[in-house]
């Protein structure tokens, strides 16, 4: 569904992408894991249209979106859940719902693509439907800005740390409603923080530091990683090794 290849994109002025290639299968969850100023949403941003890239190529179903606007793009099916959630605050629940419809377009409506889908999906949602969204939870929120990008009727989605700031037991809730579209066939890019969460709900990932892709694999192989367990999955290396040395 998604080729990137060669893709370099800056932001300020620094090359936050530098020749990225990667690859989201339909129906596949993917998950991009990294550190913190690694680059991983500047890519987001780029294959959604929201920065342009300087090189490169972004190939969806074999047509190159690369440079256009996120307006355009959205209206092809690619949408993005953005860090921070975004949604809405002085708008009801319904109506933010409703905006997110918009990026449908003529494209035919997906399985969620609809007020009784998401709210079967978020039930939570179907109680505050007519509830300023700012004054949602944080879980509810999160809740909310997935199911306003699944009104969109997306193709493909992503979703930059979709667990960021959520309490453990809510987190666990988001990401098993990931889980669930998944299997339900949606395609997913997840950036992810927990590292953990995310290979586990992935089918293969992409590991990004220094705006380069740098591993990359099916999640079971990089889960048992040595390299990785140490330095994304917070365990200690071996006794008697070093992380340096774990690393080399």
């Amino acid at each position: 569904m998604l080729e990137v290849r060669d893709l370099t994109a800056a932001y300020g002025g620094i090359a936050a992408v530098r020749g990225v290639n990667l690859s989201v299968a339909a129906g596949r969850c993917v998950a991009l894991i990294g550190a913190n100023g690694a680059g991983k949403t500047t890519l987001l941003h780029t294959l959604c249209g929201l920065m342009r890239p300087a090189s490169g190529s972004i190939l969806l179903h074999d047509v190159n979106i690369a440079g256009e606007t996120a307006y355009r793009v959205a209206r092809r099916g690619v949408l993005l859940v953005p860090e921070g959630r975004r949604i809405l605050g002085p708008l009801s629940v319904r109506e933010n719902l409703e905006l997110g419809r918009l990026a449908q377009g003529s494209r035919p409506g997906g399985r969620y693509a609809s007020l009784d889908a998401v709210l079967a999906l978020f039930p939570r949602l179907g109680e505050r439907i007519d509830q300023l969204a700012g004054s949602l939870s944080g879980g509810e929120q999160q809740m909310l800005a997935i199911a306003r990008a699944l009104m969109g009727a997306p193709r493909l989605l992503l979703l930059d740390e979709p667990s960021l700031g959520l309490a453990p037991i809510v987190a666990a809730t988001v990401f098993d409603t990931l889980k669930r579209l998944n299997a339900d066939g949606l395609t997913i890019l997840l950036v992810e923080q927990n590292a953990r969460r995310a290979l586990d709900i992935a089918q293969y990932a992409y590991v990004m530091e220094r705006g380069c892709i740098v591993d990359e694999g099916e999640s079971a192989r990089l889960r048992d990683d040595p390299n990785i367990q140490t330095h994304y999955l917070g365990v200690a290396p071996p006794s008697g090794r070093s992380s340096a040395q774990t690393s080399s």
